[in-house]
């Protein structure tokens, strides 16, 4: 079926996100993988992305751990430099799209209080026709329901989105329901995908 709308996920589709990046240079290599190894710090932030409170459960894993109690809360202090940078690339095939009429929304793994933080950054986060947030809507991808209740509160039929994420497990949960699927390993195969599907010229998506 001829793709209608594109969706993209946002977390090193649109913008980088690396914490371990940001550790490594702040407190070392070895002692970020100890704290890593020690601390489920992925696991605080998807409660984070299902709708809880920043900046109360980096708190609340900080206390728990009170060997690395400064560097957790680093999580939030440090947080935007941890999503960063936009990746400039990515950003130009959204606007691109939009230019031509193509229907682009988000799909992401975000926090409320984060993604408030980010707007202000990254100012093409409020350029979508629709947003679907995570914290917002209190279920993360991979989850089913996620992927339901857009389609749902759209009415897309699921053949018609086109959806790209650079996890396999979420682009898995997205192909079982019928939609189209690219898994993100940079903007330079998601142009020529885009340029495949008729969506952008090349020079559209350059």
């Amino acid at each position: 079926m001829t793709v209608q709308t594109v969706i993209f996920d946002i977390g090193n589709v649109l913008i980088e996100w690396q914490p371990e990046r940001h550790y490594d240079a702040v407190i070392g290599v070895e002692r970020r993988r100890a704290m890593f190894d020690a601390v489920d710090l992925h696991g605080m932030n998807d409660g984070v992305d299902r709708g809880e409170h920043f900046e109360e459960a980096v708190k609340a894993c900080a206390v728990s751990n009170p060997d690395w109690h400064d560097e957790i809360m680093m999580w939030h202090s440090d947080w935007l430099h941890m999503a960063q940078p936009a990746i400039p690339h990515s950003v130009r095939l959204l606007r691109s799209l939009r230019a031509k009429g193509v229907p682009c929304w988000a799909l992401s793994n975000f926090g409320i209080q984060t993604f408030a933080m980010a707007e202000p950054e990254y100012p093409f986060l409020t350029e979508f026709d629709h947003r679907f947030i995570s914290g917002h809507m209190g279920v993360i991808k991979p989850d089913v329901e996620i992927y339901a209740r857009v389609e749902r509160e759209t009415g897309a039929d699921p053949a018609s989105l086109l959806f790209t994420d650079d996890r396999a497990d979420n682009i898995a949960a997205a192909k079982a329901r019928g939609w189209q699927t690219h898994l993100f390993q940079g903007p330079q195969g998601f142009a020529a995908r885009l340029v495949a599907e008729g969506l952008l010229t090349e020079e559209d998506a350059a």
